[in-house]
């Protein structure tokens, strides 16, 4: 820990995904090695090249937003609402009687596209109707920053309020940042989180253009399959989760439930190449290593990773060397490795925070959620996956990495609540 920074306390958490609509839901699918995968629901997938997606199914926007409202609303920004609720309920929070509290309260939201179903949406207006017939709130629901303004406003905090666009890393910046601001003191409490929801035509062709995604049709809850031999690419899904972040004097003070202290924030650029990771993983192996020295820990003391793993070709390869780089070899050959995306897919800007609150879940249960989909082991894979069943172990400190398009790379470290 650096002299003089305040602690960050994490107090409440909150996350609707493709495995539930709470954080109890979702904790207890994944340790049950449940898939959320499955057919598109949400647009006739017969013109795109992949049929399955992480879709949040059966939940209502309606039971956490007026009618109204919801319907002004990007679906990312209403997940990411419904879940932000949820974690100022389990925090015990409330700002809207105003006053000093208020101003010293703040929000970061990541999100890797915004609102992109509105657009796909809007588009698909403006070609079949014409322009004069786009929404005027278009705009506001297209806006990536639609999701923290709106959160301002609803428990009004009126603090720094910002939002984070690094793709896939951009949550796990979100969290990174927010506690930075507490720590230099221009918040108190800060809501950090991510969301995103891009299972649309657009969203879908887009990302198979790119020859990004699994097109394991035949097999959707076997296709989000990281660091195995068999894997084709990463499986889309949609969002959102959301963390209470809190100066460690102030939470203790008021008697709060302490999940866990966000202790280490490391952040670097591959600086190589617009999609692709850099060969050899040093980029990512640095933003490891900046965060255990934030930390002020040894690779030995991490106790859990839970690692990005895409379960694509490149990335899984690159993260396996980039642990192996930061760790050293025999510590990275020890510490448990998960990649929760294997049952949740990928929340592209919501994914570091559904998988930081793995970390602290794993923290405060002593159990490890598994990777699942491991068949064929790969040989340039050659870590300790914690492969397909949930691990029960003691974990103090626990890692989580997330890696953009763009070269983003980032890496959080979570330390107990004592």
């Amino acid at each position: 820990m650096r002299d003089g920074a305040r602690r960050v306390a994490v107090t409440g958490m909150g996350a609707i995904t493709p495995l539930g609509h709470s954080i109890d839901e979702t904790w207890r699918a994944a340790l049950a090695g449940a898939s959320g995968i499955g057919p598109i629901t949400q647009f006739d997938p017969s013109g795109v090249q992949t049929t399955f997606a992480g879709e949040v199914s059966g939940w209502d926007p309606e039971s956490v937003i007026v009618k109204r409202e919801a319907r002004r609303l990007d679906r990312s920004a209403q997940l990411f609402i419904g879940a932000a609720q949820q974690a100022v309920d389990d925090a015990g929070i409330d700002f809207t009687d105003g006053g000093e509290a208020a101003d010293r309260a703040g929000v970061v939201v990541g999100s890797g596209l915004g609102g992109m179903m509105s657009f796909d949406h809007q588009v698909k207006v403006m070609v079949s109707r014409g322009a004069d017939r786009i929404s005027p709130l278009a705009v506001t629901m297209i806006i990536p920053n639609e999701a923290a303004g709106v959160a301002s406003i609803r428990f009004n905090m009126r603090g720094p309020v910002t939002c984070v666009v690094t793709a896939c890393a951009a949550s796990a910046n979100a969290i990174g940042d927010a506690a930075e601001i507490i720590r230099r003191g221009a918040a108190d409490v800060m809501l950090a989180g991510g969301c995103e929801a891009t299972v649309c035509e657009f969203g879908i062709g887009s990302f198979n253009k790119s020859r990004a995604l699994s097109t394991r049709n035949h097999d959707p809850t076997g296709a989000s399959r990281p660091f195995d031999l068999e894997r084709d690419g990463f499986v889309l899904s949609e969002g959102g989760a959301c963390l209470i972040l809190e100066d460690w004097e102030r939470a203790v003070s008021r008697g709060a439930r302490i999940y866990g202290e966000v202790i280490g924030y490391g952040m670097t650029s591959d600086a190589y190449h617009v999609t692709l990771p850099r060969p050899g993983g040093r980029g990512a192996a640095r933003a490891m290593q900046a965060a255990l020295k934030d930390a002020g820990l040894q690779p030995e003391q991490v106790d859990y990773i839970n690692a990005h793993g895409t379960s694509t070709r490149a990335n899984d390869v690159t993260e396996t060397l980039a642990i192996k780089l930061a760790f050293g070899d025999e510590a990275a050959r020890t510490v448990p490795i998960s990649s929760t995306k294997s049952m949740t897919g990928h929340l592209m800007g919501g994914a570091g925070a559904i998988e930081s609150i793995f970390c602290l879940l794993a923290m405060n249960h002593g159990v490890i959620p598994p990777t699942i989909n491991y068949t064929t082991p790969d040989p340039e894979c050659d870590l300790d996956y914690v492969p397909n069943e949930a691990r029960p172990s003691e974990v103090g400190y626990a890692m989580t990495n997330s890696f953009g398009f763009g070269g983003h790379n980032v890496s959080l470290i979570f330390g107990p609540g004592v």
